[in-house]
């Protein structure tokens, strides 16, 4: 069980351009959960394990691989799941960050880190353990985050926002209903910038191609309605989400959260991109 969750942190008004909220979170221990698929969200995450054992994560299609990961990490955007650790009383704090946020925090394009989990001291040095003791030392949720906020606002005093074509391109791909998104090539029409640079712009901020961000993108909507409206049929969910039809959207939701969507909502998980899976059941 998860205790003194904090989500809805308030993000500094420095912080907003980079980063889409803060959270602190104490876990229980709980033996009938061993592993977790973590959905794909379309954004990165900055996660600080104050306590508890390093993060153990497993390949998503080879569950016999796994890294072990301890200190401070930086998860890039994914295209699929992965699964992790689950079960162990942990302690962490986070930060979900903005498209652009990459170049700003960290120094380097949103798609080197893409796919991929990175120890912030590859990217911040001696800065990455002095935030993890840090950390470490503050007696409570609201403590760390402050802390967390003041390491990150050194960080980005300097940084550049994004351009208004690409910050419009985003919104756009991140609507509420995805079926009602414009087509990519009305994008780059109206970003009055060649395509191939258009792509290359968007790839540097959010990790992805527009494609591919979109696909994520309606991902999140489906999870969304799903929680939203848990009777409604899947059928129904697939045309209000953008997909073709449901056999399209049970495939993509298959490939990128190794889950049915009925099994899925048969779980139906407290935060949709967190799925928690009992100790029998294969993680993909």
């Amino acid at each position: 069980t998860m205790r003194d969750s904090n989500p809805s942190h308030t993000v500094p008004a420095a912080l907003r351009p980079w980063v889409s909220h803060l959270w602190a979170a104490r876990t229980d221990a709980d033996a009938s959960r061993t592993r977790e698929h973590v959905l794909p969200s379309g954004q990165m995450h900055l996660v600080v394990r104050v306590a508890g054992p390093p993060l153990r994560v497993f390949d998503a299609r080879d569950p016999s691989r796994s890294d072990t990961l301890a200190g401070p990490v930086v998860g890039g955007v994914r295209e699929r799941f992965y699964a992790k650790e689950h079960g162990a009383a942990v302690v962490s704090v986070g930060a979900v960050l903005r498209p652009g946020a990459s170049l700003a925090l960290f120094g380097v394009s949103a798609a080197e880190l893409a796919g991929r989990h990175t120890p912030l001291a590859d990217l911040w040095g001696p800065d990455a353990a002095a935030l993890h003791d840090q950390l470490a030392a503050g007696h409570d949720a609201t403590a760390r985050l402050a802390c967390l906020c003041r390491f990150l606002q050194r960080r980005v005093s300097h940084a550049a926002t994004l351009p208004a074509a690409l910050r419009d391109a985003l919104d756009a791909l991140s609507q509420p209903e995805p079926a009602l998104a414009p087509r990519i090539d009305a994008l780059v029409r109206a970003g009055s910038i060649s395509h191939r640079g258009f792509i290359a712009r968007f790839r540097h901020a959010t990790g992805l191609g527009p494609k591919r961000y979109a696909r994520l993108m309606r991902l999140r909507g489906l999870l969304q309605a799903m929680a939203r409206t848990p009777g409604a049929s899947l059928a129904d969910l697939a045309l209000q989400c953008g997909y073709s039809d449901q056999a399209h959207m049970a495939r993509e939701f298959r490939d990128m959260t190794g889950l049915t969507p009925s099994g899925y909502r048969d779980i139906a998980p407290r935060q949709p991109h967190h799925v928690p899976l009992a100790p029998a059941a294969p993680p993909a």
